[in-house]
């Protein structure tokens, strides 16, 4: 049975243009020129695809969007936007789009984002019980999603929303900018968001952008051909050809140099690169993910990242917290660690056990280095433990520590925000449990606001 596809637009041309795309891969195309008539169909039958202008004459594209994710949330929606129009593309993706595509329309991008929205169902089949339903129903399959994303440690608030928000970006093709200190994760987020998307059966390229030369940038990212400069001695795929098809992860993005700012920018919007030497462009399909422990926007205002690139990466921000901020996470760390520590069983070697003292030191660290310097730490203590038992003197954890400084409060409303931290122990009597409660935020938040603001008690 073919997949069917909802086509929505009120001019003609672009309607016969979608379905003679379309048609010749094996799509049944049902074409509406209206919300209504888009609603009409939506009511009677069950679409595998829509693509949508975003100005229809009875309604805005992103009506359509939002209602599709409300009644039909597993099949993905991609809209049609004016020439230049990102700001408007931008919207579409927050709301919900699956992607975007603009006029006008290139056939190889569109058969490109026709074949990764395609994908999305096949991969939500592999599994049909939640995670949660494993011990009340037994030999019943778990959610493949849900089964990947338990490697992500963490019962805390803070990192249910993060497997959450993984799980919904990942059916999107948004370029997405992952904020976070170092050592929180940030590119186990961006391999899952990958791996539970559409482009799980494509590559995923990470790259340090900070640990390439600049001189050898261009290069690396576009490839070249034989000859074309001094030590070029055979053609040479670039990471963008070797992605193509699947994701490419920027890490330290805000080390790339303006001059190479420029050439990125170009070719994430014409979805096309030039290797160096070679006679014209070629059609590249990769979907972006950025990460840099940096704060990008405040680059952004010193002028040292371009604000149109900044634009172009961050069309969703996806926010990593610091582990000092869910402390409740750090015994379940802890254990899995030391178990991944000591995996040969072979050897006979038992997991060593973490005394209550050591563990109350590491839950009251906080932990600048994130989940890395848990590991590191743990590393050590191995080494440094007798009978097989870690005590807080094997922890080895520094007497004082610097807590990175995002920088993006002024000293004004850190001084509110000091004082309504310390309204909110005083209303409580000092109990701090009852404070973040009143404050809306996890405890592991509230101690960590407190030594910044050197509030101690």
């Amino acid at each position: 049975m073919n997949p069917s596809c909802l086509v929505v637009d009120d001019e003609p041309d672009i309607l016969d243009l979608l379905v003679m795309t379309l048609q010749p891969m094996n799509i049944d195309c049902y074409t509406a020129q209206n919300m209504a008539q888009a609603q009409t169909y939506l009511q009677s039958q069950e679409f595998d695809l829509c693509l949508t202008d975003m100005r229809l004459p009875d309604g805005n594209g992103l009506d359509l969007v939002e209602t599709i994710n409300q009644n039909h949330s597993q099949m993905p929606v991609a809209v049609i936007t004016a020439y230049g129009n990102i700001e408007t593309a931008v919207q579409a993706v927050k709301v919900g789009a699956f992607d975007f595509i603009s006029k006008p329309l290139k056939i190889t991008q569109l058969r490109n984002l026709v074949t990764n929205a395609l994908q999305l169902p096949k991969q939500q089949q592999t599994g049909v019980v939640k995670k949660e339903t494993k011990e009340t129903i037994p030999n019943q399959p778990i959610d493949a999603d849900d089964e990947m994303l338990s490697n992500l440690i963490g019962h805390s608030e803070a990192m249910q929303m993060v497997r959450a928000k993984i799980k919904k970006l990942a059916r999107s093709q948004a370029p997405i900018y992952i904020k976070g200190e170092s050592g929180t994760g940030k590119e186990v987020v961006a391999r899952m968001l990958h791996a539970l998307g559409s482009r799980a059966n494509k590559p995923f390229v990470p790259v340090n952008c900070g640990a390439i030369p600049t001189e050898l940038m261009e290069s690396e990212f576009f490839g070249h051909k034989k000859g074309s400069f001094s030590g070029a001695y055979n053609d040479k795929e670039g990471l963008f050809q070797t992605a193509d098809g699947g994701t490419l992860f920027l890490d330290e993005v805000a080390d790339l140099p303006l001059s190479m700012q420029v050439k990125l920018l170009r070719a994430i919007q014409a979805k096309q690169i030039r290797p160096i030497g070679a006679p014209k462009e070629i059609p590249v399909d990769v979907r972006i993910l950025s990460a840099t422990h940096r704060n990008l926007s405040l680059l952004v205002k010193k002028n040292q990242f371009r604000h149109d690139l900044f634009y172009r990466i961050n069309v969703i921000e996806f926010s990593i917290p610091p582990l000092r901020e869910r402390p409740e996470d750090i015994p379940a760390l802890a254990h899995h660690i030391l178990k991944r520590l000591i995996p040969d069983k072979k050897r006979q070697v038992q997991q060593p056990h973490i005394s209550e003292r050591a563990m109350k030191a590491l839950n009251d660290y906080l932990f600048p280095g994130n989940v890395r310097e848990l590991e590191n730490i743990l590393e050590r203590a191995i080494t440094l433990c007798e009978n097989n038992t870690i005590k807080p003197e094997d922890l080895q954890l520094p007497a004082h520590v610097e807590i990175p400084n995002s920088g993006t409060l002024d000293p004004l409303l850190e001084d509110v925000e000091k004082e309504t931290i310390l309204n909110a122990l005083e209303q409580t009597q000092g109990n701090r449990k009852e404070a973040a409660k009143l404050l809306g935020i996890g405890i592991g938040a509230l101690r960590y606001r407190l030594h910044k603001f050197h509030v101690f008690g």
